[in-house]
C-alpha cells in the first residue's frame, strides 16, 4: 500500500527538532564560545531543522538568573556576561584598558543620550568645539559608529553608540543607560569651568587640531 502521508508531513517527521532542554545546551555552547554577541537569526542558522532558538533563549535566561554570569540581550543579539553586581572584579582590567580623556568621555556620553546627534549638536552640548582626535579615538574603539545623515543643509552625518558599546557597559540598549542622579553620583557629572577657560573653546587635552580638515566631508 502506498504511503499516503502529506510531503509536509513527513518533512517534519524527517526533520523532528531536538527536545528543549537540548536545545538549550546548544544556545548555552554557542553562546560560550563565541566572542561576539550572536542574534537569534545566527543561532538558528547553526542549530538543528526545526529548532526554536528564541523559545531556549528564554529558558536559558531563566536558568541563569542568580548566577554568576547571565544571559544578557546586547541590541538585537545576546551574550552570556558577568552579573552586574560582580562588575568589580573586572574594574582592574577595564580601567587599564579603557582610558579615556574627559573629552572624549563627555563627547561619548552625549553620543549616547542624544543619539542621532551631529558633531555641531556635540559641540553645543559641550559648549566647546570639538577636536577629530576624540572622536576618532571613540571610533577606533568601536564605540560609537557613523549613523545617517539629516536631510538638512549641507547633510551632517550623525553618531550613534554601537552593540560594542552596550556590550562593555552591561546595557540591553541606550534605553537603560543611567540618569543623572547615578551620573552624579558616579562623579561623571561635576561643575564645568565657566565659558573661555578653556584654550579658546577647544577641548583642552586636544589642542592643536584646529587646523585639520572637517570629519564630515565626503
Amino acid at each position: 500500500m502506498a504511503d499516503e502521508t502529506p510531503p509536509m508531513e513527513q518533512d517534519r517527521s524527517l526533520f523532528e527538532a531536538p527536545p528543549m532542554g537540548e536545545q538549550e545546551r546548544m544556545v548555552e555552547a554557542i553562546l560560550f564560545a563565541s566572542a561576539e554577541p550572536v542574534t537569534v537569526a545566527e543561532l538558528a542558522a547553526r542549530m538543528p531543522h526545526g529548532s526554536d532558538p528564541a523559545e531556549a533563549l528564554v529558558h536559558l535566561r531563566k536558568r541563569y538568573e542568580g548566577r554568576g554570569v547571565r544571559v544578557q540581550k546586547v541590541g538585537d543579539a545576546w551574550a552570556i556576561r558577568t552579573a552586574p553586581d560582580l562588575g568589580f572584579l573586572m574594574q582592574k582590567e577595564t580601567m587599564e584598558t579603557r582610558k579615556l580623556s574627559r573629552a572624549a568621555i563627555e563627547t561619548l556620553a552625549i553620543v549616547a543620550y542624544h543619539q542621532p546627534v551631529t558633531r555641531a549638536e556635540i559641540e553645543e552640548i559641550r559648549g566647546v568645539s570639538v577636536s577629530r582626535g576624540t572622536v576618532d579615538q571613540l571610533l577606533e574603539l568601536e564605540w560609537i559608529r557613523f549613523g545617517r545623515r539629516r536631510m538638512t543643509p549641507g547633510r551632517p552625518v550623525t553618531f550613534v553608540v554601537t552593540q560594542g558599546f552596550l556590550d562593555h557597559f552591561g546595557l540591553e540598549s541606550a534605553r537603560d543607560l543611567p540618569g543623572l542622579k547615578e551620573l552624579r553620583a558616579a562623579g561623571l557629572l561635576d561643575n564645568r569651568p565657566p565659558p573661555g577657560a578653556g584654550l579658546e573653546g577647544e577641548d583642552d587635552d586636544e589642542a592643536g587640531d584646529a587646523g585639520q580638515s572637517e570629519l564630515f566631508e565626503d
